[in-house]
């Protein structure tokens, strides 16, 4: 019996705009072949109708609803899923939830592709925005959790590629040549699967009592 597999956490994984969970498809089942329980959630509107905020919103309906109290969890998020995901862990108390956390090709700085659009979710990830700011003024709280930001210097859509960067946590750079090959690179694949057996810092129910 694998007992390796017995202790990891659920991995909740979480999408970008344009996309749902269907878009991980090779990742979960490169996860879930390796012991991981694998979850995913398809945010509506996925096209940046509403703000970031209100999607966090349902993906903590869907922990909740999904997860006994008790049940530490690693969460992955792609692109927009990344800043979902961390409004849910500043804003919204993910962080007593989450034990590894994980962005692939987020822009955490904004990206100037946002320019394109005048939607509030769109308008949440330009650079310099008022949301964006809100949530980098204190994101040193992500070093309660472990932390891993996955990215590639030639994204397209994330611009700068170097958006991605975070001053806290750890930092994975694979050089894949499109924003969407980074949910299938092998590369990808080996930098999560590395970041999901990384030693837990602290569990949730003690972070929830301090």
């Amino acid at each position: 019996m694998n007992t390796e597999n017995q202790q990891r956490n659920p991995v909740l994984l979480v999408h970008g705009i344009d996309d749902t969970g269907a878009v991980f498809h090779k990742m979960a089942g490169y996860l879930g072949l390796q012991g991981w329980p694998v979850y995913s959630l398809d945010l509506f509107p996925n096209n940046g109708d509403v703000g970031l905020d209100e999607l966090a919103g349902q993906l903590t309906d869907y922990v909740t609803a999904t997860f006994a109290p008790e049940q530490g969890l690693d969460l992955v998020g792609f692109s927009m899923g990344g800043i979902v995901s961390r409004y849910y862990i500043q804003r919204l108390g993910g962080i007593n939830r989450i034990q590894r956390f994980i962005t692939i090709s987020s822009p955490h700085n904004g990206t100037v592709v946002a320019y394109g659009s005048q939607r509030p979710g769109c308008v949440q990830m330009r650079p310099d925005s008022i949301f964006l700011k809100d949530l980098n003024s204190d994101a040193v709280i992500l070093e309660q959790l472990d932390f891993t930001s996955i990215w590639t210097p030639y994204d397209l859509m994330i611009v700068p590629a170097n958006s991605s960067q975070m001053p806290v946590g750890s930092e994975v750079i694979v050089p894949v040549a499109l924003h969407p090959w980074m949910l299938t690179d092998p590369r990808s694949l080996a930098a999560v699967k590395a970041a999901l057996t990384k030693p837990i810092k602290l569990p949730f129910l003690k972070k929830a009592s301090n």
